[in-house]
């Protein structure tokens, strides 16, 4: 099974356990950590860009500065790369083993092909889970309608895969460093008014969050005994900028 934790913010973080620590035990963990960055008018203060960056990278994951009005095709956008990304390295590794060497060029063209298609079969129908993680502090609370929007086609989006797909969504800060406000479900209708109600406050505990979201998926992978299907989410390569793969096109 494929996990992710996606992070969804606007501003540092400012109380708790460093974030990119935070997202790095989650790598180990076998979660990448995918963080987007919701600026107002294009602009972002220089300490926040670095975080967002440093989380992703240190998540084994993306990140991306966006406007609300085009998060939620970043987010669907994120979540296939990583997918697509993780099956590409989990059978560059299986060549390697094989035929000594992981590079699909290197295959000839039929044989290449076959690959490519596996590829694709796996990366729809493996078993996935992302956590969305939600920033919901006071800087936020404008911007909530356009994330449970996200929210609602990011599901509709993983329901088009083959493979059993599920969402949960958290929120911080909250009574505990991250509020659980769906489990684990592909059900639509539960994501009516996600946001209604909160008690909307003034801290950013991004580290903490993460770290709960973390502890959610080890108590479920305990549960259903589904860790060792779990594959090993690998470190950007050197020719990745800041978390980005540059040869992704929408």
């Amino acid at each position: 099974m494929m996990k992710q934790i996606l992070l969804i913010t606007d501003g540092c973080s400012n109380v708790g356990i460093s974030p990119v620590a935070a997202a790095a035990h989650a790598q180990q963990e076998g979660i990448v950590v995918n963080v987007v960055g919701i600026v107002d008018d294009g602009e972002a203060g220089e300490r926040g860009m670095d975080e967002i960056a440093e989380i992703a990278r240190a998540g084994g994951g993306m990140s991306r500065l966006v406007t609300a009005a085009v998060l939620s095709q970043t987010v669907q956008a994120m979540t296939r790369k990583t997918v697509m990304t993780t099956m590409h390295l989990a059978v560059s590794r299986e060549l390697r083993q094989i035929l000594g060497t992981g590079e699909l060029e290197a295959l000839p063209p039929d044989k290449r092909g076959e690959v490519v298609r596996v590829i694709d079969d796996m990366s729809e129908q493996t078993p996935l889970r992302v956590a969305l993680l939600i920033d919901t502090s006071a800087s936020m609370k404008l911007k909530l309608k356009a994330v449970e929007e996200t929210c609602r086609d990011l599901l509709l989006s993983l329901q088009a895969r083959k493979g059993r797909s599920e969402m949960a969504v958290f929120h911080f800060p909250g009574r505990s460093d991250a509020d659980l406000l769906i489990d684990w479900s592909s059900d639509l209708a539960k994501l009516q008014h996600l946001f209604y109600n909160l008690n909307i406050k003034g801290t950013t505990p991004t580290g903490p969050a993460i770290r709960q979201v973390l502890q959610h998926f080890s108590i479920r992978a305990s549960e259903r005994a589904d860790r060792s299907d779990s594959p090993r989410y690998p470190q950007p390569r050197s020719d990745q900028k800041d978390g980005i793969w540059s040869d992704y096109v929408v």
